[in-house]
Parts: C-alpha cells; structure tokens; sequence
C-alpha cells in the first residue's frame, strides 16, 4: 500500500486552507460592495481635465480593475462586463467596444491552444517529456533528475498550457518520490515526505519551471500574448514571434539557472542515487508504444506552425528588416494565421486509410482552448484601446510621471511597473493583473518619451514570476496539493527568486536587450 498517498492532510494544512478560502469569501464580498462604491464615487469626482467618456470610462476601469482583483463574479464575466457598460453609459458605441474581440492576437492565441490540446491528446507531450527524461545522462542521479524535471518543465510550457505541463509532470515527480521513500524503506530508513527537503525541492521546481518556460513564446502564458496585443493596439508597434524568442529564451534561461540554484541549494538530496528511477521512467516510456500517425501527424502540424511563425525572424537576418520578401511573407502568412494553419491542419491529416477519423477531433479541440483566457484577452484590449481613443490612457500616463517626479529614468519607469506587476500577479490572476497595468504602464513610457516596448515587456516576464502563493498561478496549486511543501517554504523561496529575478533578470533584459534590439 502507498502510504504517502494515504498520508490525511496534517492539521497545519487543512488550518492553512480553511484561512485561503475565508479569505477568497472576504474578498469576493469586499469586491461585491466596494466596487461599485469607488467606481460612484470616482464618477461623482470632478475631473476637469478629462472630457465626459474618458470620465464615465475612468469610473468602469475602476470598478473592472477591483473586480479583476476581488473576484466577486469569474473574471471572463467581468471582462465582458467593462465594455457592455462603455456601450449603455455612452463612452463608445457597440462596434467599436467589442472590435477587440476579433484581435488577430486572439486567432494567435487560439491556434496555439488547439495544437497544444492535440499534443495533450495524442500524448505527443508525455512522449517528448518521458523521452527526455529517460536520456542516460539523467539516470538515478537525484541532481539530473531534478535538472531534467525543470528542464521538461520549461520547455514544454513555452508551447503548451503551464497548467497542463504541471498536471502531466506532477504525476511523474511523486512517482520518483515514492522510488525514494521505497528505497530508503528497504534499506531500514523511514522518511515522511512531507518533511523530506528534496520533495519539496522536487515539488517546487516542477511548479516554478512551468512559469518560468511560459516567457519562451507569444503563446507561452497570456500575459505575453496581452502586451503585445496593448502594444499593437495603443502604440501601433507589432513584435513578431521571432523577436520575442530571443529575448523571452534569454530570459528563460536565466531564470531557470537562477531558481535550479536556489532550489538545489536549499533541498539538497541526502542520497547519492536514486533505485530504480531510470526504469520508472523508461516503463513508462516503453508503455507509449511506438510513434502512431496520430502522434506523427500532430508533430507535423506543430512543426508547421513553427515554422512559419519564425521564418520572418530569418528573412529579416538575411534580407534585411525592410525587405519586399518579408513584407511579402508578413501580407500572408502573419502570426496569427501560421497558428491557423498549423491548428486546421489537425483536422485535414487522417489517422487511417479511409479518412474517417481525424488527428484531433472538434469535441477535443473545443474543450482544449481556453475561452475565459481568451475573453480576458479581448476584454483587456477592448478597455484598453477605449482608455487610448478617448486619452484616458494618456492622462493617467502624466499623473503617474508626476508621481514619479516628472522625468523619471527609464529605469524608474519599468522597475516600478515590473514590480506592480510581479505584486499584483501574487495576489489575483496574472492575466488579469497584466490587463490592469498594461495599458497603465504603455500610457506612461509615451507620456514620457520613451519606447513602450522594454515596460511592455518587463509586465509579461515580472507577471510570470508568481511564485509565494499557492493561489499565484495554477502550477503552484498543484504542486501544493500533494502536501510536501509547507507553506512557509514557498513564500520563502518565492520571495528570493521574485526579488533576484526582477532585480538581475527582468529589468536589465528589458532595458539593454529589448532596446538594443528594437533600437
């Protein structure tokens, strides 16, 4: 019998979860009341520089911005909400509030979802995470086990769901943690994996590599997709996919280093090798079978749409960013529909000589994109380019330099917006936070004279550092769920990468790199 899965919750955790829901309760209700009140009250304020839409528009911000946070109704729903009141207080009429909701960026978004649902599908991603997995350098040694689980983590997150990436891998690393309790069974150790350092190591780097790949890739995690819709939306600057691999792998890299050190350092292994880890994890892969057309076919479809999502990248080192070929290849073939294509693709490619079935099937395709994700999106887009089109954005821009002492650094400028992100991200959900600050922070780097894109950029890769909380992001829930990582352990180790991070990754990445690039 599996003891550690029989293991009730300790009284510490039930204690712990009891305070996280009557604080969600308190918090909702707090919403639900003081929301409308602030947005009244702001409404009844007199703002003598702000014509009347920019006014009413600045009311339902507020009152959309504490329901992202508060939660008293799902977010999609309030996202649906803000414009709907745009509509009947007359801030703008029905074409233009719901416009956004057809954003290419959207399309993008969806086409990476339905190729991430076929990989989950047709096991594309278990394939490509137990092959690696199983690699000889990694064996039983439990440091290239917990190298590889980031690893696998990270690099599949930059292409798929964090949130699926973290379901698919914790079954693995609780598998391995019972290969270590077994063990030390049998050599006459007993351990309690709630208290055993390197579980919740193994735990913690599971939850933190799936954020941490997120920045990889446009489509990695929303708010890369959001900042750059903001930046298209309300300061006509496109970035392309390619551009945005460069910095976002940068990145990546460096705070997968960052965090595999801390973590190593603070749950160590106490065992030089780990039994019967290797075999595990090739039974596993064993179990795969060999490749099926499905499985192919899905590869295919992906290989396709990355492809064409980083050939402009190449056409611009070799032809020159002004090119009539890359102009050509951009009029066709735009982020948006290379995802298209590699989605449709899935149901065009057959799985048996009679055509009768498809690699993905609509049913599975429906239930894998993430409609609340994509309704934030174009909710966020839509308040955003009304806050532009009536110069609220504008306005707020200047108040927040005058906050700032009038002419702040560049500097200044996106570590404060990197911080307000990273804050709001560990507290409410990071697309809702990047939805709030995005258009705050792009309004405030033009009412200064600066280029939007390096703050643009810090809020997507400070909003992917929500590490403290289990409620941060859903990876950290997971890896909570098992019940090996005390509480007091995340927030503390949360805490060290989120300030090592912003200080010595996020910011100099988006003021020397970005800049240098985009200069």
């Amino acid at each position: 019998m599996d003891n550690s899965k029989s293991e009730k919750p300790s009284t510490v955790d039930l204690e712990v979860v009891n305070r996280e829901t009557a604080f969600d309760r308190k918090r909702r209700i707090a919403g639900a009341i003081f929301g409308p009140i602030c947005a009244l009250l702001v409404w009844m304020t007199p703002i003598s520089d702000l014509t009347p839409e920019a006014h009413t528009l600045l009311a339902i911000m507020t009152l959309v911005a504490l329901w992202w946070i508060t939660e008293p109704v799902p977010i999609p729903v309030t996202s649906l909400f803000g414009p709907t009141l745009c509509v009947i207080l007359g801030v703008t009429k029905m074409k233009d509030a719901f416009a956004a909701f057809s954003n290419p960026m959207i399309f993008l978004f969806m086409g990476g979802f339905i190729i991430a649902k076929a990989m989950m599908v047709n096991g594309l991603d278990k394939r490509i995470a137990y092959s690696i997995m199983s690699m000889k350098w990694v064996g039983d040694s439990p440091r290239r086990i917990f190298f590889a689980i980031g690893f696998v983590c990270m690099l599949c997150s930059g292409w798929i769901s964090n949130t699926a990436t973290a379901a698919m891998m914790f079954p693995i690393a609780l598998g391995l943690l019972d290969a270590i309790r077994e063990m030390m069974a049998h050599h006459g150790k007993v351990i309690n994996l709630k208290t055993y350092k390197y579980a919740t190591g193994l735990m913690l780097m599971t939850a933190y590599a799936c954020s941490i790949g997120g920045v990889l890739t446009p489509i990695g995690t929303p708010p890369n997709i959001i900042m750059l819709g903001f930046l298209d939306e309300l300061a006509n600057i496109h970035i392309s996919f390619f551009q945005w691999m460069i910095w976002g792998f940068v990145a990546m890299v460096i705070y997968f280093i960052i965090t595999y050190f801390i973590l190593s350092r603070m749950f160590p292994p106490d065992v030089d090798h780990i039994e019967g880890a290797h075999d595990l994890i090739e039974k596993k892969r064993l179990a795969l079978g060999k490749w099926n057309i499905a499985e192919k076919n899905t590869l295919i479809a992906f290989i396709v749409a990355v492809i064409l999502w980083v050939t402009p990248g190449v056409i611009s080192m070799v032809c020159g960013s002004d090119s009539e070929i890359l102009k050509e290849y951009n009029k066709y073939f735009p982020e948006a529909i290379a995802a298209m294509i590699g989605a449709l693709l899935l149901f065009f490619l057959p799985v048996d000589k009679g055509w009768s079935k498809m690699t993905l099937r609509w049913k599975d395709a429906v239930q894998g994109v993430e409609w609340g994700t994509l309704l934030l999106f174009g909710g966020g887009l839509a308040m955003g380019g009304m806050m532009y089109s009536t110069g609220l954005s504008d306005w707020i821009g200047q108040q927040i330099i005058a906050m700032l002492g009038g002419s702040p650094s560049q500097i200044v400028l996106v570590a404060v917006f990197c911080v307000m992100a990273l804050l709001l991200s560990e507290l409410t959900s990071h697309t809702a936070a990047t939805n709030m600050i995005g258009p705050l922070a792009i309004g405030a780097a033009l009412s200064a004279g600066y280029n939007p894109i390096p703050v643009a950029v810090g809020i997507a890769l400070s909003s992917s550092l929500g590490f403290m909380l289990p409620v941060s992001t859903p990876p950290n829930a997971i890896v909570y769920a098992s019940g090996y990582i005390p509480i007091t352990k995340m927030i503390k180790t949360g805490v060290l990468i989120d300030i090592i991070g912003i200080a010595c990754v996020t910011i100099p990445i988006v003021i020397y790199l970005v800049s240098w690039i985009v200069g």
